[in-house]
């Protein structure tokens, strides 16, 4: 790779041979990267988080002095612990015109997109600068892009824009939804299996609680408002870890479930996250203190992710879809940093190479075409910013 021939399938390929799953540092990444943009002359900024392993980086082409566009994009992937790979997922293979790996989809491929773009950034003077900001921790709940966004909050000149680059088959996305993340703790008592009724089974509990929250998805699913532009048109409640016991003659004094709700506009996550709370409280602790009184249930926030839900008429829209060259617009059910970008007041939308049906997923992988769709867009990009 030299920097005046760089190439976006490259540079993915880098990319991906980096693991910054979210529990690692990605600061081998941010030095690659700082290394190829010092390149071209453009400095760097990290805001790092309290550890001093992690970082989000801003570099800006073109100033801050004016308004400009965003380009924003997570730095971390999520594990792949007892997947079923075909291949290495931190090689980068490229062939059948996919590159594979993790993070090929979500969402290296865009950063690789927008760091190939640098050399037309820089060719000429801009208008509107660009600014490249890649942030870590998205993957946990957005944690990291919130110290980056309370720096940009201290610009004198506010964007007129932001695209965030995760996989929508480069479709422009105006919405997405909310989500409250929460972990319950059930407390019981322990006992020999033999004197069940004489212990509080805190696994029979967190089962109960788990039946309570999916009728809530139920009653959502069936019930609930609609939003037609949603792939889920509707609210949705989800239990995604339940743990508790140590073996079968014993019972359970521990148990523990993380459940999130994902919300469309007409939904508040934080009243369904308080119905669950009631009903542990009104119905399932009384039970379990008649028993023994120190039992009960314990809730503690997780994450929580707002929404997004720009205006199908915003001039940031408008310019998605003449760059994408689209006329229509979509919501997801994922969620993504786009809502907190745009509560600092940056019109936001999502648009990006790669599904998000291939996130997460054993081998993963972009399709080189979106990468090649993606780079027009960047290009139009970086042509209107020169107009």
């Amino acid at each position: 790779m030299t920097a005046q021939q760089p190439d976006a399938q490259s540079i993915l390929t880098e990319l991906i041979r980096f693991d910054t799953t979210s529990h690692l540092s990605n600061l081998a990444l941010l030095d690659w990267v700082e290394d190829y943009l010092g390149g071209f002359g453009i400095p760097c900024e990290r805001v790092f988080d309290e550890t001093g392993q992690k970082a989000n980086l801003i570099a800006s082409v073109g100033g801050r002095d004016r308004p400009g566009f965003v380009l924003s994009g997570h730095t971390d992937v999520v594990p792949v612990d007892d997947q079923d790979w075909t291949v290495d997922p931190f090689k980068g293979a490229v062939h059948d015109g996919r590159i594979w790996g993790r993070g090929a989809s979500d969402m290296k491929g865009f950063l690789a997109c927008a760091l190939a773009a640098v050399p037309q950034m820089v060719a000429g003077p801009l208008k509107y600068p660009l600014h490249l900001l890649f942030s870590y921790d998205e993957e946990v709940g957005c944690v990291g892009v919130r110290s980056a966004l309370e720096e940009m909050r201290g610009w004198k000149v506010r964007p007129l824009g932001c695209f965030v680059g995760e996989p929508t088959s480069m479709r422009v996305i105006i919405g997405h939804k909310s989500k409250r993340s929460v972990r319950a703790t059930i407390r019981g008592r322990a006992g020999h299996s033999s004197l069940a009724p004489e212990a509080v089974n805190a696994a029979e509990y967190a089962a109960r609680l788990t039946v309570f929250i999916s009728d809530i998805g139920r009653r959502l699913q069936q019930e609930g408002p609609r939003d037609a532009l949603y792939d889920v048109p509707h609210t949705t409640a989800h239990v995604g870890l339940l743990r508790g016991g140590v073996q079968l003659n014993v019972v359970p004094e521990n148990a523990y479930l993380d459940f999130e709700f994902r919300a469309i506009a007409e939904d508040d996550p934080d009243a369904l996250v308080d119905e669950v709370i009631a009903h542990a409280q009104s119905e399932l602790e009384p039970a379990m203190r008649a028993v023994d009184p120190s039992c009960g249930i314990d809730f503690e926030p997780i994450s929580s992710v707002p929404g997004l839900a720009t205006d199908a008429e915003a001039e940031i829209v408008t310019i998605a879809k003449h760059l994408s060259n689209r006329n229509s617009h979509h919501k997801v059910a994922f969620g993504t940093e786009s809502g907190l970008i745009s509560e600092i007041g940056i019109p936001t939308v999502v648009i990006g190479p790669g599904s998000i049906d291939r996130a997460h997923k054993p081998d993963e992988f972009v399709e080189i075409a979106q990468l090649d769709a993606c780079n027009r867009f960047l290009s139009a990009l970086i042509g209107y910013c020169r107009a």
